[in-house]
């Protein structure tokens, strides 16, 4: 609406605001002493020539090698937590033929495993293996555990996992069923009762698929995410969709080619305050960027930002070929996703977050997933665990690491650049910065009013260049590190960036 089809009084108020100083209207950020990573405009107000980049973990060494008479070439679905001063492994053992076994290791180091004799489960006569899953009498496709951090758990149940089965239904149609289990050491498990604690829907059935569990502690609720397979115009009673319109699913190839599918592998959530009562199943929100097969979501909160539920899903190509000897048809490779909510996922990024590889045998419809959980592995780094080169001899669980807050820096190049940060309140006395510059390259900070004025003392000029390779660089001006004085006050951050690479703040 146009300022002359405004009452007068009206217009006179619109005149006033647009006079006013910038902070009073702006949209304050209250970031406190929050770790800010940059996977979105979120803390963003402008770039110039300076971009957003997507990182890629550095394959390093084989965790797992199948070399038990228990395991076979469908060695999957790992889980990885930290644990007190163990990293522990669960992964599904072996998938031909009943029972479908999941296996334990663990590891000092994040990098070093050892598959224990537990004793637990009998195999060929003898219980002198790793197997944790299936208890005699019991089933299960798919195991995802975690640890429960929610104070008021029962010590008995502190580990949690689901399990998914099929139960055919009166109409001869093969329905999911998930049940939930507990364990108070993660390696001797019970059920939590003996009813599945959710049924796919008859109109989408499908939980073929290593389905996630976990304790989201920002919002204080147990969720679910597991795998769907949406069909075409037919929204699942009991259930919404998110900001997605799939009654016209048109897929556009890579090869150019369109082409309409009936299903589509999606990925939809369920909530829980007592991990045994869940909400209505929600399809998770992904915006208005392209619909792909996603598939094995493998969600995980940051352990540096629990608030951030992070997502490596398997993308799956189902018209795609390259291996003319390869019997099946497909590709897939790794994509990247967040949420600040749980929910509505952000997927900006459609490039990839891993690529098959250069061997051949990555090259087929199942042959690379992340596992669910990444953890610290050292000062400077964090890791995940990833399949490569599933159902071949090559198979293994391989390790994947990034520099710690790594999925995406704003990188600026040799010319320079410059990012300005919307209007925050923080608190805290120092400002610290995760960041890598060349030898040649530099960081500045400034801070400003609301306006864009730089506060006095805190001026571009005022603040040395920073340069190296540091996770947690103090940020100085010629009056020092300490920002008390701007406690309560509405303020921006601008950088000044040139061959440099920024990966998060903090203000502590």
């Amino acid at each position: 609406m146009t300022q002359r089809l405004l009452p007068k009084a009206l217009a006179a108020v619109v005149l006033l605001l647009a006079a006013l100083p910038e902070t009073f209207a702006a949209d304050v950020r209250s970031v406190g002493s929050k770790l800010q990573l940059f996977l979105d405009d979120w803390l963003i107000q402008s770039l110039e020539n300076v971009w957003p980049v997507l990182h890629s973990p550095d394959r390093r060494e084989a965790a797992i090698r199948k070399d038990q008479p228990w395991e076979d070439i469908y060695l999957y679905n790992p889980v990885v937590i930290k644990d007190g001063h163990r990293y522990r492994m669960w992964y599904r053992a072996k998938y031909v033929g009943r029972p479908f076994y999941t296996a334990y290791a663990e590891s000092l180091d994040g990098i070093h495993w050892v598959k224990p004799k537990l004793g637990l489960i009998e195999f060929e006569g003898s219980k002198d293996n790793n197997i944790v899953w299936p208890i005699p009498g019991a089933d299960g496709r798919s195991f995802s555990v975690f640890r429960d951090e929610n104070p008021s758990v029962d010590p008995e149940s502190r580990y949690k996992a689901i399990t998914n089965l099929y139960e055919e239904t009166a109409s001869g149609v093969r329905q999911g069923v998930i049940f939930g289990l507990a364990s108070p050491d993660g390696l001797r498990w019970r059920y939590l009762q003996k009813e599945a604690m959710l049924r796919a829907v008859p109109e989408d059935p499908q939980y073929d698929s290593h389905n996630i569990a976990l304790w989201d502690a920002a919002r204080k609720h147990y969720a679910i995410y597991a795998r769907g397979w949406f069909r075409r115009g037919i929204p699942p009673p009991g259930s919404k969709r998110v900001d997605r319109d799939v009654d016209n699913i048109t897929m556009k190839l890579l090869s150019g080619e369109q082409r309409s599918f009936t299903h589509i592998r999606d990925i939809r959530r369920y909530t829980s305050t007592d991990y045994r009562n869940w909400s209505a199943q929600e399809y998770i929100g992904l915006g208005s960027e392209p619909l792909e097969h996603l598939y094995k979501n493998s969600a995980t909160p940051y352990f540096r930002d629990p608030s951030m539920i992070l997502m490596f899903p398997k993308r799956f190509l189902p018209t795609r070929k390259f291996d003319p000897n390869w019997k099946d048809i497909g590709l897939s490779d790794i994509v990247f996703l967040f949420s600040r909510d749980g929910l509505n996922f952000d997927r900006r990024f459609m490039e990839a977050f891993m690529r098959p590889g250069r061997h051949l045998e990555a090259w087929h419809e199942r042959s690379i997933q992340v596992g669910t959980g990444l953890v610290p592995t050292g000062e400077r780094e964090m890791s995940l665990y990833f399949i490569e080169h599933a159902k071949t001899s090559k198979l293994v669980i391989r390790r994947g690491v990034l520099r710690l807050d790594g999925f995406v820096s704003l990188k600026a190049p040799y010319q320079g650049g410059s990012v300005v940060t919307r209007s925050l309140e923080f608190s805290g006395s120092q400002l610290t910065l995760n960041y890598a510059t060349s030898a040649a390259g530099s960081i500045r900070v400034e801070i400003q009013d609301g306006t864009g004025k730089p506060l006095a003392g805190y001026g571009m000029e005022d603040c040395p260049a920073i340069y190296g390779d540091e996770i947690e660089r103090v940020v100085t001006w010629k009056g020092g590190s300490d920002l008390k004085r701007l406690f309560g006050q509405a303020v921006r951050l601008k950088f000044e960036l040139k061959d440099a690479d920024l990966y998060s703040l903090r203000f502590q």
